[in-house]
């Protein structure tokens, strides 16, 4: 088959690689249908993500339809079309009791990592992909949404709002900002909306993408570069700050923007990919009674948030920007890499 694989920092390849192979009995194997390019994946190939070795397959999102089953796996079938969470769950685990898959401590890849996809198994940029503990780490497909739909349920919608929008404690009336109007910020923007803030303000050095977010459900758009940023920010606010501030990039700066700009018993929500150390003035932070969240998604929303998507509420049509075939992704890489000048936001893959 056919695959996008890293070959090293700055380096990957479209290139013929063996099938996948069924090697547990709780496995399927999936062609896949549709796929896409996440803003992590960029990260692994600046070097970001050390744990990606050279040979690995890319990807951990997508939707496809199963070709092969394992002998333990009884509740899908050969045909049936899914989606395919970018955590897997063995759902035996202590952590996977709890709810929390990030951190399954299930024998694939790292006992304790839940998200394998692309980072320590292979991944869903190729033709086929093998998936571990099938039953736990699937959802069927339902009619009314479409395999491009589906691929935004992989990862985006559940990160941002779990990450987010849950770790944020979002509420009624809140005001909340949002630094970074990818397509993870643009999911927290548009998950925010079901708790019902008063506010949602998009920040982001592209001004394009502050226009776009108000597609998502933004109420206000900054841009990053102004001067008066910040200035900005405030007077939207009673002049204290946001109750919400997600940080949606993975950078030191943008996680220093939201210290900048959350209220005193505030909340800040790390969502970002980090590559660098970021520094935090725990000297002077430690009187403000903010309380600061990260993870990794676990994905336990996911069937949640594809019924409201399946109802038309969640506005997911927009987040998709450019669709290519599969054999194209070089291209898509190229484009997606390029946001700025592109205009990109999700670029899928269809077979």
């Amino acid at each position: 088959m056919k695959a996008l694989v890293y070959e090293g920092p700055g380096q990957k390849s479209w290139k013929d690689v063996p099938d996948p192979k069924i090697t547990h009995p709780t496995d399927v194997i999936v062609k896949i249908d549709t796929t896409t390019i996440c803003g992590t994946d960029l990260h692994i190939l600046k070097g970001d993500v050390p744990a990606v070795t050279p040979g690995r397959i890319l990807g951990h999102e997508g939707v496809g339809t199963i070709t092969e089953i394992g002998d333990a796996v009884t509740t899908l079938k050969v045909g049936d079309q899914v989606i395919l969470s970018c955590v897997s769950a063995c759902g035996k685990c202590s952590f996977c009791k709890q709810g929390v898959y990030s951190h399954c401590l299930g024998e694939e890849g790292a006992s304790g990592i839940g998200w394998i996809f692309g980072h320590l198994i292979d991944g869903t940029q190729a033709e086929y992909v093998r998936v571990p503990y099938a039953e736990n780490s699937v959802y069927p497909l339902p009619q009314g949404v479409n395999t491009q739909m589906g691929t935004l349920l992989s990862d985006i919608l559940p990160t941002g709002h779990e990450i987010g929008v849950q770790y944020g404690a979002v509420k009624a009336g809140d005001v909340v900002a949002v630094v970074g109007a990818g397509p993870v910020g643009l999911a927290s923007i548009a998950t925010a909306g079901l708790y019902g803030p008063s506010r949602v303000i998009a920040i982001d050095l592209d001004s394009n993408r502050v226009e776009q977010a108000k597609k998502f459900g933004a109420t206000d758009g900054v841009v990053s570069s102004a001067a008066d940023w910040k200035e900005q920010v405030l007077a939207l606010t009673d002049g204290l700050g946001v109750d919400v501030a997600i940080e949606a990039v993975g950078v030191p700066q943008t996680f220093e923007m939201c210290l900048d700009i959350v209220r005193p018993a505030g909340h800040v929500a790390n969502v970002g990919v980090h590559g660098k150390s970021v520094d935090f003035d725990l000297q002077n932070l430690w009187i403000s009674n903010i309380v600061i969240s990260m993870g990794l998604v676990n994905t336990d929303t996911l069937g949640t948030l594809l019924k409201l998507v399946a109802q038309g509420k969640i506005p997911a049509e927009h987040f998709i920007s450019h669709t290519f075939a599969l054999g194209d992704i070089m291209e898509a890489y190229d484009v997606f890499g390029r946001a700025a000048e592109t205009k990109a936001l999700k670029v899928m893959l269809n077979a």
